[in-house]
């Protein structure tokens, strides 16, 4: 047999053993009087999606989109590597992310256990053409688990990162939505109608703060339920400032407190600490620009400034 059947069987066998650990992990999920409970509770979700529909956004895509994320759910549905509270933790981050889909931690359990299972596909394949790690199965195999379980990490990354980046932009906007909050109060208009207004004027300005706002809006609508739909807007955006905002909100209608100066004494807060925090910034700027001046920017100086005498140096000490 050639080498490079070798190591293509080599190769095979360890694809092989991953899909064998995974096969026992599925049983060793699904054992047991807790494996099936778990599985019934995943077959009661998917009929009672079929059941409901799509969520809204399969609906505004197109054909093959529609039946990739299908896929992908029902995929995301039947992977017996999470189990429920980590599914929630999930939910948690993909809400504060901007993904309201009811689908949205199956597609993203689908992509984090695909995108595992092609970086080890392809260390299985080019690790055999490093020359010192090629030579030995074992460690290609520690690197096919190690760059598995990295691949499953870095999708719930990126969502970490854009739920960060859009808590940031809102944050930005929040004293302006807080002013607006101030007028629509002033002029004796209600919590709700006031949000919903909100909302509709920060359309073009922040359109995570405003679909935030107007979600709530239609909450308060619907259900009536303020306090509910306060706090579940606070776990949407995770803000220490709108922590504020919503316990202020909640004590004006508990005790019956005029929210128009609470909400104007909390914009007045929440503007002071955003230009303290711009100028905190701005006095970081000047210590992070010497190392970049002293990379790229002083060495230009000195060729230009003592280029001409050594120049000079140089041809006096060739003349002698």
């Amino acid at each position: 047999m050639s080498p490079g059947n070798v190591q293509t069987l080599i190769n095979l066998l360890m694809l092989f053993a991953l899909f064998a650990a995974l096969a026992i992990w599925w049983m060793t999920k699904h054992g047991g009087r807790r494996g099936r409970i778990a599985e019934r509770t995943r077959q009661a979700a998917l009929i009672a999606r079929a059941d409901g529909g799509e969520p809204e956004e399969l609906e505004k895509g197109s054909g093959v989109r529609q039946r990739l994320i299908r896929r992908l759910t029902i995929i995301g549905d039947r992977l017996p590597l999470f189990d429920a509270k980590y599914r929630l933790k999930l939910q948690k981050e993909m809400l504060q992310g901007g993904y309201r889909s009811r689908s949205a931690v199956s597609i993203l359990l689908a992509i984090k256990f695909a995108t595992g299972l092609v970086c080890a596909a392809l260390t299985v394949m080019l690790g055999s053409h490093i020359p010192v790690i090629g030579a030995f199965p074992a460690v290609r195999g520690t690197m096919m688990l190690f760059v598995f379980i990295v691949g499953m990490i870095i999708p719930e990354y990126v969502v970490a990162f854009r739920a960060s980046r859009r808590r940031k932009e809102m944050a930005a906007c929040l004293p302006d939505a807080l002013d607006l909050l101030v007028i629509c109060t002033n002029a004796g208009n209600s919590l709700g109608v006031s949000i919903r207004r909100v909302a509709d004027e920060l359309a073009t300005i922040c359109p995570p703060l405003s679909s935030e706002f107007a979600l709530t809006a239609d909450e308060l609508k619907l259900s009536g339920d303020s306090t509910r739909a306060l706090h579940e807007l606070a776990e949407r955006i995770n803000l220490p400032s709108i922590r504020a905002l919503i316990a202020t909100l909640t004590q004006s209608m508990r005790y019956g407190t005029p929210i128009t100066q609470a909400l104007r004494t909390l914009s007045r807060t929440e503007r002071l600490a955003h230009i303290v925090s711009l100028e905190e910034k701005a006095a970081k700027l000047a210590p992070k620009m010497v190392v970049p001046m002293m990379l790229f920017i002083l060495p230009a100086v000195v060729v230009i400034a003592a280029g001409p005498a050594v120049i000079q140096l140089m041809n006096a000490l060739g003349k002698q």
